[in-house]
């Protein structure tokens, strides 16, 4: 089979995933209680040789819940009634997950405060400090 294309330079091999069929609730009269239409779909993120390390690290921080002990995300598919539809939808899912986690985030570019804001600053710290000391009790003389 051929690979799975998550962007230009990233793919990940078919036999990377783990499918299982479960019953789902919902929707489905009576069907619901006979088949197994529900998908849960594994995929072992430590454990990829298809992951750029950086791409892993992020895709790690960004599965949250979903990921276990072990490193593998598992995401459950149930929104459908047919098998097929919810192992499209987990596919799907997955594949927007690693696309998020293969955008690299924008460098952070340290600020220094402007003078002006500098001075509106100390502006509104004098100004609070003279509220308090409004507040406080007369002298007596």
């Amino acid at each position: 089979m051929e690979p799975i294309r998550i962007t230009a330079s990233i793919s990940i091999e078919e036999s990377e995933l783990e499918e299982r069929f479960v019953q789902a609730s919902g929707p489905g009269g009576q069907n619901v209680n006979k088949v197994a239409s529900a998908v849960q779909l594994r995929f072992d993120v430590a454990g990829s040789r298809s992951l750029p390390e950086d791409v892993r690290t992020r895709l790690k921080s960004l599965a949250g819940r979903r990921l276990t002990r072990d490193g593998v995300l598992v995401i459950d598919a149930r929104r459908h009634r047919t098998q097929e539809r919810n192992r499209q939808d987990a596919r799907q899912r997955l594949i927007a997950l690693i696309r998020r986690a293969a955008e690299r985030p924008a460098p952070r570019r340290p600020t220094r405060p402007t003078l002006a804001s500098k001075k509106r600053r100390l502006e509104a710290k004098s100004a609070r400090s003279a509220i308090k000391n409004r507040r406080a009790r007369p002298e007596v003389e």
